[in-house]
């Protein structure tokens, strides 16, 4: 059952806020990118954050984790401020932070078994060889690649390679997941897995997510709240069937062109 923003407000114990994001805003050069934006993200939730290309969704997550700094606004994550979080404290909650990149950013000279190895032994320093070999195989069988571990990323799909990339995200235990385009390029059914993965990833490692996506499959299928950017605000925010009910011309024609985009890629895929 879908969860919205007053379901969760209303319920008995108010889940924490683990991101609560006010008036941000981001301008390059004349371009104003983001502009007095708001959001909280809760405990245990997929928030899923549409908007056009252009419309300052990948903005947002690289302002979340101090990639980029806001002009103005606060952004607070697990509690802390991160705009005044020093250098070692910000290295601190990254680590509670997995960042799955549109590219998925594997190390190509690297297996798969060192992909995974590589942040486990800069974070989970405290590993035995034989435990980082079980939560290895572990992350693996959770995104279903357990054939893979001694394969090059080159050797893998499209949709193998994002697995991947969420293995090595995840296999570090991070409390929040930041996922930006998950599915972009992918065909309809291995996008459709990615979403049932990203499903799986909330459940078994009870992550609070921001799923930054224009793809509506996607949203359908992970989404417990939604928000849309337009112009680097927030135009609506709401459950599915808020949206799809919706006779707001922005929000119709978004929806008209995603679906179309969709059947494209299925004509295409044959």
């Amino acid at each position: 059952m879908v969860k919205t923003e007053m379901d969760i407000k209303n319920s008995e114990k108010t889940p924490e806020k683990v991101i609560e994001i006010n008036n941000l805003s981001k301008s390059f050069a004349d371009l104003d990118v983001l502009k007095n934006l708001s959001l909280k993200l809760y405990n245990g939730e997929n928030l899923v954050v549409l908007g056009k290309s252009g419309s300052g969704k990948s903005v947002l997550i690289k302002c979340i984790v101090r990639l980029l700094n806001p002009d103005q606004g606060t952004i607070h994550v697990l509690g802390k401020n991160v705009s005044k979080l020093k250098r070692k404290e910000l290295a601190v909650m990254r680590e509670k932070i997995g960042f799955l990149f549109q590219s998925g950013a594997l190390y190509d000279s690297m297996t798969i078994k060192e992909n995974l190895e590589f942040p486990l032994r800069r974070i989970k320093k405290n590993l035995t060889k034989k435990e980082r070999d079980e939560k290895i195989e572990e992350v693996l069988k959770n995104v279903g690649l357990t054939d893979t571990l001694h394969k090059m990323p080159s050797e893998l799909s499209g949709g193998m390679r994002k697995r991947a990339s969420l293995a090595r995200t995840i296999i570090v235990d991070p409390l929040i997941m930041l996922y930006d385009e998950p599915t972009t390029g992918l065909d309809p059914v291995t996008s459709d897995g990615i979403s049932e993965l990203i499903n799986d990833v909330q459940e078994k490692y009870n992550t609070s997510s921001i799923i930054i996506t224009h793809d509506i499959e996607c949203a359908r299928a992970t989404a417990d709240r939604i928000i849309m950017l337009q112009d680097g605000e927030v135009y609506l925010e709401g459950t599915i069937d808020d949206f799809e009910s919706s006779t707001d011309e922005t929000i119709t024609s978004f929806f008209k062109q995603q679906v179309h985009n969709t059947q494209k890629k299925i004509i295409k895929n044959g």
